[in-house]
């Protein structure tokens, strides 16, 4: 009796170890940072760029770059993944300049020049101080949210929250507390998760157009998560499908950018569905067959 006890001891002593290790370095582990020198100077060839730094209430500097247009249709808000900070992702930004719309980038806390610690209330916070300073200049009906991979969270809880023109989300989770859960199944994540962000939840009070972006052969956030978080807002949600991309790639397909210039430049039309099939619906009876 007292060998199993002991080996139940280590046992437990083990599984609270690892528990108190994913609690504490799980920021280093999601997160991959690259810091930049207050001094470092953005240049991007061919686009106009304005730098803005937005300090927020609890001392933090939020660092960002505002890509411009001329004579610009809107802004488009992208929120970006989890590593490098915005010197590499501004490259992305022409693919909105190109067609009339300003860009407005920002590195989370810890990233590039941005400072601060790092939680997810606090980036909700942040993102959320941004978005309430493009409205100073822009009507929401002219606002689009872009987030891509760990972006997709935030931008969908700023959407409910908010009324902006649409909400475009490239390769999307359905949480970040399912993905983890997939690779290590047997740890209370509920409980250890600081960014558990439930991307899911917060759908649910998007009231704008969905625009979802993701290739089937995403091996990081597999492309069956937006197939759910498409049905949770079906009426308003738009699933666009990238054959064979990846979780990186998807700006190397040219099926990516026909999608997204459909997405951003097509107006919305109604659909007349009078005199349509929609409610006809095909009969299992044999009967009923035609040959």
């Amino acid at each position: 009796m007292q060998y199993w006890a002991y080996i139940t001891l280590i046992v437990l002593g083990i599984y609270l170890g690892i528990s108190l290790l994913l609690y504490f370095l799980q920021d280093y582990l999601m997160f991959k940072p690259e810091k930049l020198p207050k001094d470092f100077e953005f240049y991007y060839e061919n686009q106009e760029i304005e730098e803005y730094n937005i300090e927020t209430r609890d001392g933090a500097i939020i660092n960002g770059l505002r890509f411009k247009s001329k004579n610009p249709k809107g802004v488009v808000f992208y929120l970006k993944g989890n590593s490098k900070s915005i010197r590499g992702w501004g490259k992305f930004a022409v693919d909105f300049t190109r067609h009339g719309y300003d860009v407005l980038m920002v590195d989370y806390r810890g990233f590039g020049k941005s400072t601060g610690r790092r939680t997810q209330k606090a980036i909700k916070r942040d993102l959320q101080v941004i978005y309430n300073k493009i409205k100073e200049f822009t009507p929401e009906k002219y606002i689009i949210l872009y987030g891509r991979s760990l972006g997709s969270g935030f931008a969908a809880k700023l959407a409910s929250m908010n009324n902006p023109r649409m909400l475009i989300l490239d390769a999307p989770y359905y949480s970040l507390s399912k993905i983890a859960k997939k690779y290590i199944p047997f740890m209370p994540l509920s409980l250890l998760l600081k960014f558990p962000m439930p991307t899911y939840k917060w759908m649910k009070y998007v009231n704008c157009p969905v625009h979802i972006i993701h290739g089937t052969d995403d091996k990081l956030i597999p492309y069956k998560t937006s197939v759910k978080l498409s049905k949770i807002k079906p009426k308003s949600t738009r699933l666009y499908t990238i054959i064979g991309g990846g979780h990186k790639n998807l700006n190397t397909f040219t099926e990516y950018h026909k999608m997204l210039t459909e997405i951003i430049t097509t107006k919305p039309k109604e659909v007349n569905l009078e005199g349509s099939s929609i409610h006809v619906r095909h009969s299992s009876k044999r009967s009923n067959a035609k040959v």
